[in-house]
């Protein structure tokens, strides 16, 4: 059997790992995780792989993450308990070291959501689904 495409509902543990071996196989997905950033989520999505055992490396599952993970939206509740998204970054594809490259697409600012200057990888994608990412994002 073979997903169109997985939804995992939130990533904790060492399933961290199989998700990453799942997205890298070429299928699109989404899931959820705890994190205080966007760019938090990206570390802990590095680290949680670890937890699988001895034979997970950081040398495979940075890299992993980098060219797996497109884009990061980080979700917090406000004062009134409401959620809201706080900001989007792009996994850009590449790492350095242990350090995952990231690009701020939106951020927060005085209670608005407001567009940064990067954008998210693999452009190509968007338009082969008929997305012109330019004119969604606004350039």
């Amino acid at each position: 059997m073979r997903p169109s495409r997985i939804i995992v509902g939130e990533v904790r543990q060492a399933e961290c790992l199989d998700l990453l071996i799942a997205l890298n196989s070429g299928l699109p997905g989404m899931a959820s995780i705890h994190a205080n950033s966007a760019r938090e989520a990206v570390t802990k999505m590095c680290t949680l792989p670890l937890l699988a055992g001895e034979n997970v490396t950081t040398g495979f599952v940075v890299p992993t993450v980098a060219s797996c993970v497109d884009v990061v939206v980080h979700v917090e509740s406000d004062g009134s308990g409401r959620r809201r998204v706080r900001e989007i970054i792009g996994v850009t594809g590449r790492a350095e070291g242990s350090v995952v490259e990231t690009a701020e697409i939106f951020a927060s600012g005085g209670g608005k959501l407001a567009r940064c200057g990067g954008y998210p990888p693999h452009p190509d994608r968007y338009a082969r689904a008929g997305y012109d990412l330019a004119a969604l994002l606004g350039a």
